[in-house]
C-alpha cells in the first residue's frame, strides 16, 4: 500500500476540540514476566515504583512506575503470553533532562547488556536520541532537544533535520539554527 502524503495532509482537520492536551500521560504495556520487567525498568532504567496491585484487582498483576512527580509514566501488566512482535506498540519515548543524560544512558544501557537499536538523530523533531529494547522486545526511546513548535505552527523543514547515526555525529552536526548546549 502506498501512502499518499498529500491526501493525508488534506484530511487534517483545523477544528479544535473544546479542550487541550499537554503531554503523554503514561504508557501501559503487557509483559511476560513482571519480576524481570521490574528489574529492567526500576533497576536498569531507574524508574521508581509508585504502586503494585495484585491479581485480585488486575489479572496478571500490575506495577505503576514513575520518572517524574506524576504517579506513573509507565505501568506493567503481567500475563502476556509471549514477547511482543511489536505490532501493538511501535515505541514509547521519554524526554531526558539533558544531552549529557542521553550519553550517560547509552553508556549505562550498553554496560547492562541492553540491546540498542539506534542512536543519533532520525529526522522529524530533530531530537538527539537512543532507542533500545526492553526484555519483552518493546522499543523505548530516550530523547533530548526535540523541536518546539510555537503558536504559528511552523515546523522545521525536512532538509534541515540532519539525520545522524551516532550521538557524537548528532552533536557535531546540529540542525540549522540550533547550537547544541549540554
Amino acid at each position: 500500500m502506498t501512502v499518499d502524503i498529500e491526501k493525508l495532509r488534506a484530511a487534517i482537520s483545523e477544528t479544535q476540540p473544546p479542550f487541550a492536551l499537554k503531554k503523554l500521560g503514561h504508557v501501559v504495556i503487557k509483559v511476560t514476566n513482571l519480576e524481570r520487567s521490574l528489574a529492567f525498568y526500576a533497576g536498569v532504567l531507574g524508574f521508581k515504583v509508585s504502586d503494585i496491585i495484585g491479581e485480585d484487582r488486575m489479572p496478571g498483576g500490575m506495577i505503576f512506575m514513575r520518572c517524574n512527580p506524576d504517579h506513573h509514566g509507565i505501568a506493567l501488566i503481567g500475563g502476556a503470553p509471549a514477547a511482543t512482535q511489536r505490532y501493538e506498540l511501535h515505541h514509547m519515548a521519554f524526554e531526558a533532562a539533558s544531552l549529557d543524560d542521553i550519553f550517560r544512558a547509552r553508556d549505562h544501557l550498553r554496560a547492562q547488556g541492553v540491546t540498542l537499536v539506534f542512536e543519533g538523530r532520525r529526522g522529524a523533531g530533530a531530537q538527539v536520541l537512543i532507542e533500545f529494547l526492553d526484555p519483552d522486545g518493546h522499543h523505548i526511546e530516550f530523547y533530548w532537544g526535540i523541536d518546539q513548535i510555537g503558536a504559528d505552527g511552523v515546523v522545521r523543514p525536512p532538509h534541515e533535520w540532519r539525520s545522524a547515526k551516532s550521538l557524537e555525529e548528532a552533536v557535531a552536526n546540529p540542525p540549522v539554527d540550533r547550537a547544541i548546549v549540554k
